[in-house]
This record gives structure tokens, sequence and C-alpha cells, in this order.
């Protein structure tokens, strides 16, 4: 594969911390990269020194002659006296475009509410996110950089921007790299990961859930002295394995590996228990609306809505952007009286909410985290346990360090994190949480994660975070046309319901005059395009004979490496055995073990290929 950028032995220092110190990586045609790390670590700087923004101070970045490079920083440079077309297509003329179903689909699946005649400045930030990821989706890249795409998208633009970068190239060409804490964004469009961290990048083979097992096996089998971290993580790979994406898209060896390494590992949530202390602490009454309609300016937000909320319920609540998900929380806390119907709330309710802008933490100014921690003497009760604020705080990932920093100097992931704490230390039995997930890297979430787990009262999330949503609720819900529905299959179902309602490939209005829209109508093309982004070709029919073949194959390559990795582990244990100052004796170790492995790859890719036949 062709090289099209990279850098060689690459510093770069700010005047307070060195960010980077020596790194050498390369992007190949092909590549679809997934960058993580924590907030600060240097992910922004990493893309941002890749495209040459910013500068090394050692070393030097490369970049083939004529590589076209496309970056989505984290904020924008629309212009805000232009109007959402010209922001989008620039001078492009009408039928330049108007034919090409690319554009018009890109129009459809990220800007289809907002009229192209609108101008930037009148827009929110969620709209002015979703036409700048327009306008750099709609130029030709080789390269195409994305510092978090999905902030401010919906489930539903979430996923339609993950099936059109699947599309966007054809295989082995174009290179994508991407920095979100989107968990499930990252396991569907890459295909390796960069890990960043204290100065370095570390490269791990596969998306999102591989390189969490790497991970967790890198760092078990090195004895590392995290092992809180580990743990966290190994419960993070409980769910990845266990859940129904790993059952359905996972080759049966590599469930079975995941399997025996979390033998150990216990429930994520013993349901029963948490809704037994629900109970004691709510009674069997908590929330019910009967009838309940909210209309603005005569349109029904919610209509009729009957719903029950019990004790240890924990549920999810999606929707587009707009369609009430905001005021169905404020009439189930209260805060809203609704236009008709009626709402009941439990003696025993205690409300606590999580607001997307954190506006709770206001009045603690430049107070530091020691200080504010320290106004609250109850402990309050996760997982079974009594804990105190210092160590709530510590399952949330702050340090000591972190509890000398002033309130208004910390990041945005730690006054979320802070704020969460906040409210459990208040002891509310009913929690909701707007957003939670908002400035948090992937391992801020998995701690967030963790201590809801342990969580006993009855939980309501809105969220466009679409693993957080079916990680930490039991059963989702959406609102359609004012109703709630209850979604047996999860935010899957959400999705396909929401693609049976639009006209998908339809152009915005201002856009196109009526006669250009009239002459142009190439919408169903468009439509087709995006409805099929993403789809997997229907596997072609074999004769029973090379089923067989194929399966048995498929039998053999599962024999054949799980043979392998009895051997590695083998190895492994005869290089723990060994004398540790023997370095070619070490060698020669390792180098048996990594052409195992290398075999074992190529049994995985055999096995997949011949999946791919059988259409399993």
């Amino acid at each position: 594969m062709a090289f099209l950028l990279g850098c060689e032995k690459a510093a770069v220092e700010f005047p307070t911390k060195t960010v980077f110190s020596g790194i050498s990586l390369g992007v190949d045609e092909g590549d679809r990269i997934g960058i993580v790390g924590r907030n600060g670590d240097g992910k922004s700087t990493l893309l941002r020194l890749l495209a040459g923004l910013v500068q090394p101070d050692e070393g030097r970045v490369l970049t083939t002659r004529g590589t076209r490079v496309g970056i989505l920083g984290q904020a924008d440079a629309l212009d805000t006296a232009a109007t959402v077309k010209q922001a989008i297509l620039g001078d492009m003329p009408d039928y330049a475009w108007a034919k090409d179903n690319r554009i018009k689909g890109i129009l459809a699946g990220l800007v289809a509410d907002i009229p192209g005649d609108r101008l930037v400045g009148t827009l929110s930030g969620g709209q002015r996110r979703r036409v700048d990821l327009a306008r750099l989706l709609v130029g030709e890249w080789d390269v195409l950089m994305l510092d978090e795409p999905t902030n401010h998208l919906d489930i539903r633009a979430i996923t339609w921007l993950a099936g059109y970068l699947k599309t966007m190239w054809r295989k082995g060409q174009g290179s994508l790299l991407v920095v979100t804490h989107d968990r499930w964004f990252l396991d569907e469009v890459c295909l390796s990961m960069w890990e960043v961290h204290h100065g370095k990048v570390e490269p791990f083979e596969g998306g999102f859930s591989a390189y969490i097992m790497q991970r967790v096996e890198r760092e078990r089998l090195a004895n590392l002295a995290e092992q809180k971290r580990q743990n966290q993580l190994r419960r993070e790979l409980a769910w990845l394995s266990r859940g129904a994406r790993a059952r359905a898209t996972k080759p049966k060896f590599h469930v079975a590996a995941a399997q025996a390494l979390i033998a150990d590992v216990p429930p994520l949530r013993d349901e029963l228990a948490l809704k037994r202390m629900a109970m004691a602490r709510l009674g069997k009454d908590v929330v019910e609306l009967k009838g309940v309609t909210e209309a603005f300016d005569g349109h029904k937000v919610l209509d009729d809505v009957s719903w029950i909320i019990g004790p240890g319920d924990r549920y999810g609540i999606v929707g587009g952007n707009g369609v009430g998900k905001t005021t169905l929380l404020r009439v189930i806390q209260g805060a809203l009286a609704p236009t008709a119907g009626r709402v009941k709330i439990g003696k025993t309710v205690r409300f606590a909410v999580l607001s997307q802008h954190l506006d709770e933490l206001t009045a603690l100014g430049d107070d530091r985290v020691r200080q504010v921690i320290s106004r609250y003497s109850r402990r309050t009760m996760l997982d079974g346990k009594e804990m105190t604020p210092a160590q709530v705080l510590e399952k949330l990932g702050f340090t000591k360090v972190d509890l000398n920093e002033p309130v208004c100097d910390l990041s945005g992931g730690q006054k979320r994190r802070l704020a969460l704490m906040l409210i459990l230390l208040d002891e509310p039995n009913v929690l909701i949480l707007d957003e939670p997930g908002n400035d948090l890297d992937t391992d801020m979430l998995a701690a967030v994660e963790d201590v809801l787990d342990g969580w006993p009262g009855t939980l309501l999330l809105v969220t466009h975070d679409r693993y957080l949503m079916e990680r930490v609720t039991d059963h989702q819900f959406a609102i359609v046309d004012g109703k709630v529905r209850h979604l047996p299959r999860g935010v899957e179902e959400y999705l396909e319901l929401a693609a049976a309602r639009e006209v998908a490939g339809a152009v915005p209005p201002g856009f196109t005059d009526a006669e250009e829209r009239a002459a142009g109508a190439v919408a169903d093309e468009a439509a087709a395009l995006t409805a099929t982004a993403g789809a997997v070709p229907a596997a072609p029919k074999l004769s029973g004979g090379e089923q067989r073949q194929l399966r048995k194959l498929m039998a053999s390559n599962e024999k054949k490496a799980d043979t392998l990795r009895g051997r590695i582990a083998a190895k492994q244990e005869e290089m723990a055995a060994a004398d540790p100052s023997d370095y070619l004796a070490l060698g020669k170790i390792q180098e048996e073990i990594t052409q195992m492995e290398d075999q074992i790859e190529e049994l995985e890719l055999e096995w997949l290929e011949a999946a791919e036949k059988l259409g399993e």
C-alpha cells in the first residue's frame, strides 16, 4: 500500500508540557484509524501535526506530493454572513452538483432539516457542526481527518455518517483518521487503532473491541501495577463479548478467547439485587404518566402519552433533535405541567438531574476540588458498598493532583464527573442524565459506566452515544410522533423506524430553485445510494459441496488456531521462567511466538473469507 503521510522522530512541546517525544508513524492508502486516549494527551494535536497545521519542535512531517488532506476540527471557521448553501458548496454552480448523487446524498444525510438560504450566523451549535461536516465531505480527499465528528449528531445521523465513510472510497483507497469517544462509531468504521498516551502513540490492530482485548491482554502479561485500570477494562470487555454485537459479528474463536479472558469477571449488574434496593428506597410507585399531552404553538410534542416508570428501571430515551426528549424529562420531574393528562410522582421520589451545561457547578467558582468534597460527610452506596466522597472521585478517575485543582480550571470531562459525584452524594433515587458522555474520553466513559452499574435506583438516560445507551440501560424507548414507543430490539429498531419514515436523498429547501429541482430530479437515485450505504452484498449461492468444504475449512482453522494459542501460552511460560539476562534465548522464544501469532492471523483471515462466502 502506498504511503500518504506520516512523521519521523517528531516532538511537540507546549510551554507547560511535552505532548509528543520522538514519535514515528505513517498513514498508508486504505488505512482506517481510530485515535483514542485520555483528554489532554494530544489526540487533536496529533491530527493537526499530521495535517501540517502544527510544526514539530524536532523531527519532521512527511507527505507524499499531491496528497489532498481534509480535516474537521472541533471548532469551525464558517463565515457567519454566508448562507448554508454557500458554506457547504462555495461557488460551485448548481449544474455542477445537481446531478451528483454523492453530494445530494450528503445534503440529505446531514442537513435535510436546514434550509440552504439560512444564514450560518443564525444556526445552533449542532446545526453549524453538521454544516461544517457536510462542507468537508463534499470535497474530494486522499486523507480525511475527523476530530469528534459525532458531536451534536443524533443517532440516525451518526449511523448515516458511519455508512458513508465505509463506502466513501473503494477498498484499499483513501485514508481515514478519526478522533472520537463514540465507541460504537470506532468499531463500525475503523480497522486499526492508535492509543495516545504519555507522549507516544501505540498502534493496535482491529477496531475498538479488538483494541480493548489486546490492551487487556498486554497489561495482564506485563503484570502492570495499574490493576484498577485493568479491572475496569476487563469489565468493559465483559460487556463487549456478552453483547449482541459481539455474538453477531465476531468469529467464534474470537468470542471463545474473550470468554476465557473474562471467565472470572462477574456480571456487570445484579439486576435483581439492584431492584430490591431500589424498592427499599422508592417503594412501589415512582412516576406514572396518564394521557399526557404537551403542545407548543399548536404543535403537539407529546401526544396522549401513558408510561409507567418503576423502581430500579433503567430506561434509555432516543429520538432526533427537537422531538421532545427534554420536554418529556421536564414533565416526568414535575417541572412542566402538561397541557392535558396528569403525572403521578411517588411520595418518596428524589430527582437528580445531570444537565448538558453543568450549571450546578457555576456556584463553586474557584473552590478547589478538595474543599468541595470536604463539605460532604455522608457516604453513598455503590455496588453494594459504602463509599466516601474521595473514594467515589477515585472511582471516577480523579488523582491526588486533581484534588488541588480549582473547579473553574477543570477540563470539561473532569467537571462532568465531579457533577455526577455531587449528585450521587445527595442520594437521589431517580437519576436523570442528559448527554453524560459529553467531554469524556473512552477510559473515563468506562469509569462512569462502572459507577452507574452499581447505582441502586431508577435511571433515565438521554444520549446520542449508542454504545453508552446500550451499555448502561436495560430497555430503550423512542419518541415517535409524540408517542413513547418501546424498542424491544434497542437502537437498531429505532434506526429502522426512522429510515422507514424518511424520504432519503431529498435536497433541503433553499439549495435549488423550483425549475432546477424539477430538471435535476435525481433524488431517487441519491435515496438508493443513501439506503444502500454500508450494505453488505448478498453472498453468491453455493452448492452443497462448496458449503461443506467451507465449513470444514472454518472448523479446521478454529482447531489449528486453538492449538497455536496453546503453544504460545507454553512459550510465554517458558519465557517467564527463563533467565532474564539471557537475551539470545528470550529473543528466540519471542521470535517463535511472533511466527505463531502470524499463523493465527492467516487462519483467521481464511476463516473470515469463508464466513463471508457462506453469508454468515
